[in-house]
């Protein structure tokens, strides 16, 4: 099909879409649609003998259709008045189409950029929790898996906006920022990585990888995950780096001591001995490297950490004094358990000079950070004692409910029901309401974690929670079921259904529909059409509905306190997945409901997914095959 006479069959489809309602262009498919809708696709002919050259034939012309379809998109998309979509929606385009048409790929990843410079500049304010918009890493991630050459462009734009062409020296350590080219460098880099591309994250990475930061020591971490030789051969390019480099200090050290000892967890002290501390998940086991790269980083630590004191009036390090005994401190154990016996005792008498010159308040402070994913962690009882002795010797009720929620938070930790308990003490009454929630949302979701189904539905049935709380806690529970109670799945996901309706007028009732429909794929698939039949029709009716905001938020926030924001992206409540899923099943039939939805974004948004699904080659073929045996 070539482009006008697409176009001329896209116009058709419009003036359709205008003069039939929704619910009559839905009744115009056929239940069974897929092998009906492909063969009246292929001028109505019906030889189920078709051999497999006339089904390669019949998947390429189907893959032609999606590419038509989608060079369309691109054209309206142009035209979207919403800058933000207008650059997602060119970006995944591009992605989509470049096996197929690099050239004018690139054209729409350009287009795409241009967009996404004007949605960031006029991105406004946000609110606390959330990031300002960053369209642009959006599509540099997507843009940089096809073409090195356009993304190293983009790079170059941004580098010049953000003005950072004095780059840091190399190994300076610094443990949060570097500088803003760099770290876009480093952004994307780490969505190449979780996208599976380590070998062209790598190349991207490289220029920021001579500075030791806990963002460069995150992404060798999460390269890790993924491809363990390739980081942690750039690892040990690192420590021989920080061996002859004499900008390296005591806190270079301690941040390249989390890459094998406590992953993803970042201690540093500054000249006074205070902890600066971060940390993204809340155990801290080892990293299983090789004796030899363990090795390698207790030599570079000896010899960086026994380095002698400048004067102080000419110390030029992070730690100064107090900084460095208490990163050695801290790192002693290690060199007890791991290192040879010679830097053990070397490390041990340098630990014994610093203690004699820092001062007392030195050396009884920070004993928390001092052994932090180092030694092994306390158990509740303990961590509890010395927060209970806390609340007797509060001086105000606001103090007493910080540390009622701090135990409540402890115990939320390990899974302990007591964390309701402490909740509840809390004196002030909207303090105590937003806590309650907080805790009990955390608890269904360790529950359905930890696949307690009975745990979390009781839980969905006595706590107070949003209706999209508990129809997730229902949809998953759902799911959870369905392999070993089939009937009880189902009446679980009816009161997800029931309570998805409930939401007469909300954006969140497209979402809430949209998560019944995902779990019925694995329970009853022959609803799913008429589930997301009736999230679309809710769709038309929230101008707010993307398709693919699927969040849950809760806050700790009132006039006394401000404990934060609490994110949890929930998958299931988007299109992406389920319309793929349909896709799979009957492209026709989930196209016509993608063409149902009358806003732009959540149209775009599964057009695109549908289109990809349909470019899966192999897909495409199974596809026609099985439909021609039917």
């Amino acid at each position: 099909m070539n482009y006008s006479q697409h176009s001329t069959l896209s116009r058709r489809l419009k003036i359709l879409c205008l003069c039939l309602s929704f619910s009559t262009l839905y009744s115009l498919i056929p239940a069974p649609a897929t092998a009906r809708m492909i063969s009246q696709s292929s001028s109505g002919r019906k030889d189920k003998g078709r051999n497999k050259t006339g089904a390669d034939s019949l998947a390429t012309e189907r893959r032609k259709e999606a590419e038509s379809i989608l060079i369309t998109l691109a054209s309206e998309a142009r035209g979207f008045q919403d800058q933000k979509l207008r650059a997602r929606s060119l970006a995944r385009i591009a992605d989509t189409l470049w096996e197929i048409d690099p050239e004018q790929s690139r054209s729409l990843f350009r287009k795409s950029w241009e967009a996404a410079e004007t949605a960031d500049a006029n991105s406004g304010s946000y609110t606390l929790g959330e990031e300002p918009s960053n369209l642009r890493r959006e599509v540099l991630t997507l843009a940089a898996k096809r073409d090195r050459s356009l993304a190293e462009e983009f790079l170059q734009k941004l580098k010049a906006e953000q003005n950072a062409s004095d780059t840091k020296p190399v190994l300076e350590t610094n443990a949060s920022d570097l500088p803003a080219a760099l770290q876009q460098r480093l952004n994307l880099a780490e969505n190449l990585v979780r996208s599976g591309d380590t070998k062209r994250a790598l190349e991207f990475a490289e220029p920021a990888l001579g500075n030791i930061t806990t963002s460069t020591l995150d992404f060798l971490t999460l390269m890790r995950d993924k491809d363990p030789i390739a980081a942690d051969l750039r690892y040990t390019t690192m420590l021989r780096q920080t061996s002859n480099s004499p900008l390296a200090d005591a806190n270079t050290i301690s941040l390249l001591a989390s890459y094998i000892f406590t992953p993803r967890m970042y201690v540093t002290f500054n000249r006074e001995g205070g902890a600066d501390a971060s940390w993204t998940r809340t155990t801290f086991p080892p990293a299983n490297v090789s004796p030899q790269l363990r090795l390698t980083f207790f030599q570079v630590a000896h010899s960086v950490l026994l380095r002698p004191l400048s004067p102080p009036d000419q110390d030029q390090t992070s730690t100064g004094v107090p900084g460095k005994f208490m990163v050695v401190r801290r790192l002693m154990p290690l060199f007890e358990q791991y290192a040879p016996s010679q830097l053990a005792d070397a490390l041990r008498g340098q630990l014994e000079a610093l203690n004699s010159l820092v001062s007392d308040s030195v050396r009884a402070s920070e004993k928390e950070w001092a052994e932090r994913g180092i030694t092994p962690e306390k158990s509740l009882v303990d961590q509890e004692e010395p927060l209970l002795d806390q609340v007797e010797r509060a001086n105000t009720s606001d103090e007493r409910d910080g540390l009622y929620f701090k135990l409540a938070s402890m115990a939320l930790s390990k899974d302990d029901q007591n964390a309701r308990n402490y909740v509840s003490k809390i004196a002030d009454a909207e303090f105590r309401q937003q806590g309650q929630r907080w805790i009990d949302w955390g608890l269904a979701v360790r529950a359905i974690n930890k696949k307690k189904v009975d745990t979390a539905l009781e839980l969905a049935r006595t706590v107070e929670l949003s209706h999209l709380q508990r129809i997730w806690i229902l949809t998953q529970s759902a799911k959870l079921l369905a392999s070993v109670d089939r009937e009880k799945s189902l009446s679980v996901l009816d009161q997800a259904l029931t309570e998805s309706r409930r939401l007469e007028g909300s954006e969140d009732r497209p979402r809430a529909l949209l998560a019944v429909a995902n779990a019925l794929v694995f329970i009853e698939p022959p609803r799913v059409w008429d589930t997301v039949f009736e999230a679309v029709k809710a769709a038309n009716s929230s101008e707010r509905f993307t398709g693919e905001d699927g969040l849950l938020s809760l806050n700790i926030n009132n006039k006394k306190q401000t404990l934060g924001r609490k994110f949890d992206y929930v998958p299931d409540f988007e299109i992406k997945g389920i319309f793929s899923e349909m896709a799979s099943k009957d492209f026709d039939r989930a196209l016509q409901l993608a063409h149902g939805f009358q806003q732009e974004a959540p149209r775009a948004n599964a057009t695109i997914v549908i289109c990809r699904t349909l470019l899966n080659e192999k897909l495409t073929t199974a596809l026609v095959e099985s439909s021609s045996k039917n």
